[in-house]
Protein backbone atom coordinates (compact mmCIF):
# COMPACT_ATOMS: atom_id res chain seq x y z
CA UNK A 1 0.00 0.00 0.00
CA UNK A 2 2.56 2.79 1.12
CA UNK A 3 4.53 2.07 -2.35
CA UNK A 4 1.28 2.62 -4.35
CA UNK A 5 0.50 5.78 -2.12
CA UNK A 6 3.70 7.02 -3.02
CA UNK A 7 3.44 6.57 -6.50
CA UNK A 8 0.14 8.25 -6.22
CA UNK A 9 1.06 10.90 -4.72
CA UNK A 10 4.10 11.59 -7.18
CA UNK A 11 1.78 11.31 -9.73
CA UNK A 12 -0.64 13.71 -8.43
CA UNK A 13 1.90 16.28 -8.13
CA UNK A 14 3.17 16.01 -11.66
CA UNK A 15 -0.72 15.95 -12.43
CA UNK A 16 -1.08 19.36 -10.61
CA UNK A 17 2.13 20.85 -11.92
CA UNK A 18 1.00 20.09 -15.80
CA UNK A 19 1.91 16.91 -16.91
CA UNK A 20 -1.35 15.55 -18.77
CA UNK A 21 0.18 12.21 -18.68
CA UNK A 22 0.85 11.73 -15.29
CA UNK A 23 -2.43 12.46 -14.94
CA UNK A 24 -4.15 9.94 -17.25
CA UNK A 25 -1.62 7.07 -15.60
CA UNK A 26 -2.88 8.33 -12.39
CA UNK A 27 -7.00 8.16 -13.06
CA UNK A 28 -5.60 4.57 -14.64
CA UNK A 29 -4.33 3.46 -11.82
CA UNK A 30 -6.90 4.38 -8.82
CA UNK A 31 -10.06 3.51 -11.00
CA UNK A 32 -10.01 0.28 -10.49
CA UNK A 33 -9.22 0.63 -6.68
CA UNK A 34 -12.51 2.76 -6.86
CA UNK A 35 -14.14 0.22 -8.85
CA UNK A 36 -14.11 -2.34 -6.17
CA UNK A 37 -14.37 0.01 -3.22
CA UNK A 38 -17.38 1.25 -4.70
CA UNK A 39 -18.58 -2.23 -4.82
CA UNK A 40 -18.07 -3.89 -1.38
CA UNK A 41 -19.38 -0.43 0.00
CA UNK A 42 -22.75 -1.06 -2.09
CA UNK A 43 -22.76 -4.66 -1.02
CA UNK A 44 -22.28 -3.97 2.26
CA UNK A 45 -25.47 -1.67 2.50
CA UNK A 46 -27.06 -4.57 1.02
CA UNK A 47 -27.58 -2.43 -2.44
CA UNK A 48 -27.09 -4.28 -5.51
CA UNK A 49 -23.40 -3.60 -7.50
CA UNK A 50 -24.68 -1.94 -10.24
CA UNK A 51 -24.49 1.49 -9.76
CA UNK A 52 -20.77 1.28 -8.85
CA UNK A 53 -19.45 2.49 -12.41
CA UNK A 54 -21.60 5.73 -11.33
CA UNK A 55 -19.76 6.53 -8.30
CA UNK A 56 -16.47 6.07 -10.01
CA UNK A 57 -17.39 8.19 -12.26
CA UNK A 58 -18.58 10.48 -9.63
CA UNK A 59 -15.78 10.29 -7.60
CA UNK A 60 -13.16 10.61 -10.37
CA UNK A 61 -15.17 14.15 -11.51
CA UNK A 62 -14.59 15.63 -7.85
CA UNK A 63 -11.41 14.39 -7.74
CA UNK A 64 -10.52 16.67 -11.30
CA UNK A 65 -12.56 19.51 -9.45
CA UNK A 66 -11.30 19.20 -6.27
CA UNK A 67 -7.32 18.53 -7.37
CA UNK A 68 -6.48 22.26 -6.77
CA UNK A 69 -7.42 21.29 -2.96
CA UNK A 70 -5.16 18.41 -2.45
CA UNK A 71 -2.28 19.42 -0.43
CA UNK A 72 1.15 18.52 -2.07
CA UNK A 73 3.22 18.31 0.94
CA UNK A 74 0.27 15.27 2.59
CA UNK A 75 -0.44 11.70 0.66
CA UNK A 76 -2.79 11.41 -2.24
CA UNK A 77 -4.47 8.63 -1.39
CA UNK A 78 -6.08 9.51 2.43
CA UNK A 79 -7.47 12.53 0.40
CA UNK A 80 -8.78 10.15 -2.57
CA UNK A 81 -10.61 7.74 -0.45
CA UNK A 82 -11.84 10.68 1.88
CA UNK A 83 -13.65 11.75 -1.88
CA UNK A 84 -14.81 8.28 -2.32
CA UNK A 85 -15.99 7.50 1.09
CA UNK A 86 -18.16 10.57 0.87
CA UNK A 87 -19.53 10.13 -2.87
CA UNK A 88 -20.83 6.39 -1.60
CA UNK A 89 -22.52 8.10 1.55
CA UNK A 90 -23.85 10.94 -1.01
CA UNK A 91 -25.35 7.82 -3.21
CA UNK A 92 -26.59 5.76 -0.58
CA UNK A 93 -28.40 8.44 1.02
CA UNK A 94 -30.27 9.53 -2.82
CA UNK A 95 -31.07 5.35 -3.04
CA UNK A 96 -32.23 5.68 0.92
CA UNK A 97 -32.71 2.08 2.83
CA UNK A 98 -36.08 1.50 1.03
CA UNK A 99 -36.53 -1.93 0.08
CA UNK A 100 -39.33 -2.55 -2.05
CA UNK A 101 -41.53 -6.37 -1.34
CA UNK A 102 -44.99 -6.57 -2.84
CA UNK A 103 -47.40 -7.32 -0.47
CA UNK A 104 -49.18 -9.64 -2.81
CA UNK A 105 -46.07 -12.27 -2.58
CA UNK A 106 -47.26 -12.48 1.38
CA UNK A 107 -50.70 -12.45 1.36
CA UNK A 108 -51.29 -16.43 1.73
CA UNK A 109 -48.84 -16.42 4.41
CA UNK A 110 -49.44 -13.32 6.92
CA UNK A 111 -52.39 -14.26 9.10
CA UNK A 112 -54.62 -11.52 9.78
CA UNK A 113 -55.84 -10.12 13.17
CA UNK A 114 -59.30 -10.88 14.26
CA UNK A 115 -61.15 -7.61 14.12
CA UNK A 116 -61.48 -6.45 17.41
CA UNK A 117 -64.80 -7.04 19.08
CA UNK A 118 -66.73 -3.33 19.91
CA UNK A 119 -69.28 -2.68 22.35
CA UNK A 120 -72.89 -1.45 21.52
CA UNK A 121 -73.29 2.05 20.80
CA UNK A 122 -75.33 2.39 24.15
CA UNK A 123 -72.90 0.97 26.32
CA UNK A 124 -69.88 3.62 24.58
CA UNK A 125 -72.76 6.22 25.30
CA UNK A 126 -72.70 5.13 29.06
CA UNK A 127 -69.22 5.32 28.99
CA UNK A 128 -68.99 8.76 27.30
CA UNK A 129 -71.80 9.90 30.28
CA UNK A 130 -69.37 8.98 32.71
CA UNK A 131 -66.61 11.33 31.38
CA UNK A 132 -66.08 15.05 32.93
CA UNK A 133 -68.39 17.46 30.90
CA UNK A 134 -65.41 19.09 29.27
CA UNK A 135 -63.82 15.87 28.41
CA UNK A 136 -67.18 14.49 27.11
CA UNK A 137 -67.80 17.77 25.30
CA UNK A 138 -64.13 17.73 23.25
CA UNK A 139 -64.56 13.44 22.59
CA UNK A 140 -68.20 14.51 21.08
CA UNK A 141 -67.02 17.61 18.98
CA UNK A 142 -63.70 15.84 17.92
CA UNK A 143 -64.53 11.55 17.61
CA UNK A 144 -68.05 12.08 16.82
CA UNK A 145 -68.58 15.86 14.64
CA UNK A 146 -65.46 15.13 13.11
CA UNK A 147 -64.31 19.12 13.95
CA UNK A 148 -60.64 19.65 13.99
CA UNK A 149 -59.11 20.77 17.21
CA UNK A 150 -58.98 24.41 16.65
CA UNK A 151 -62.86 24.62 15.49
CA UNK A 152 -63.36 22.60 18.84
CA UNK A 153 -61.06 25.07 20.79
CA UNK A 154 -63.03 27.78 19.42
CA UNK A 155 -66.57 26.60 19.36
CA UNK A 156 -65.73 25.64 23.25
CA UNK A 157 -64.44 28.75 24.34
CA UNK A 158 -61.19 27.14 25.21
CA UNK A 159 -57.41 27.46 23.96
CA UNK A 160 -56.36 24.47 21.73
CA UNK A 161 -53.73 23.30 24.02
CA UNK A 162 -56.34 22.45 26.62
CA UNK A 163 -58.43 21.19 24.22
CA UNK A 164 -55.55 18.34 23.36
CA UNK A 165 -55.31 17.69 26.97
CA UNK A 166 -58.66 17.05 27.57
CA UNK A 167 -59.10 14.91 24.47
CA UNK A 168 -56.27 13.03 25.49
CA UNK A 169 -57.42 12.64 29.24
CA UNK A 170 -61.21 11.91 28.07
CA UNK A 171 -59.45 9.27 25.40
CA UNK A 172 -57.71 7.52 28.54
CA UNK A 173 -60.06 7.27 30.85
CA UNK A 174 -62.57 6.00 28.16
CA UNK A 175 -60.26 3.48 27.20
CA UNK A 176 -59.51 2.78 31.28
CA UNK A 177 -63.56 2.30 31.49
CA UNK A 178 -63.43 0.03 28.04
CA UNK A 179 -60.98 -2.32 29.29
CA UNK A 180 -61.88 -2.97 32.32
CA UNK A 181 -65.70 -3.98 31.14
Amino acid sequence: MRGRDDEWTDLMRSANAGDSVAYQRLLKAVAPVLRAGARRGLARAGQPIDQSEDIVQDILLAVHLKRHTWDPDAPFAPWLFAIARNKLIDTLRRRGRRVFVNIDDFAETIPSEAAPETLPAGEVARHLEALPQRQREVLQSIAVDSASIKDTAKKLSMSEGAVRVALHRGLSALAAKMRSV
